[in-house]
């Protein structure tokens, strides 16, 4: 299965460990951390350490721009047994917000998935403050499902969240 996708801006392919120096501008800054359920990496090692545990059929991606090949971002669209729906998911440099590279990547990613995996079904959050991850769903036509919380992988902070879902037919 072909897992390179072309947007107007973006090439978005899977995440490669040659990625670990572009993927630690926006992993180890606490800027783009403050809501992500990651903690923030300390260094480029833990970032290598990540990318070798995505496994090959992980919807992962990288977000390289089209015109340098820089990696801007990353995201992914797993699915989640527990909502029964793919879960949109990224984070973007924060020399690259308000661009809307983050929507076109993610709508690319849902396209891509209707596609070749059969989704129908998507779901996506964000922390109620980050109202600017709340725009780029909204703008991805997911729907208001309702308020809730997530937290941390490691458990060190929740957060208040808007919930989303979307179906595609």
């Amino acid at each position: 299965m072909n897992r390179t996708i072309e947007t107007e801006r973006l090439i978005l392919r899977p995440l490669r460990i040659e990625d670990s120096k572009d993927v630690y501008e926006w992993a180890g800054d606490p800027i783009v951390n403050k809501y992500m359920p990651y903690s923030l990496y300390t260094n480029i090692e833990q970032v290598k350490d990540w990318l070798t545990t995505i496994k090959e059929d992980d919807l992962e991606f990288a977000f390289c721009l089209k015109n340098t090949g820089k990696v801007i971002g990353s995201g992914g669209i797993g699915f989640n047994p527990e909502r029964d729906a793919y879960e949109l998911g990224y984070n973007i440099n924060r020399e690259c917000w308000g661009k809307g590279y983050a929507t076109e990547a993610s709508k690319a990613m849902i396209q891509w998935a209707y596609a070749n995996v059969n989704a129908r079904t998507f779901c996506s959050n964000h922390a109620t403050a980050n109202e600017a991850s709340g725009n780029v769903i909204k703008k991805c036509g997911f729907q208001f499902s309702h308020d809730g919380k997530y937290s941390r992988f490691d458990g060190s902070e929740t957060f208040e969240a808007k919930f989303y879902t979307m179906t595609l037919n």
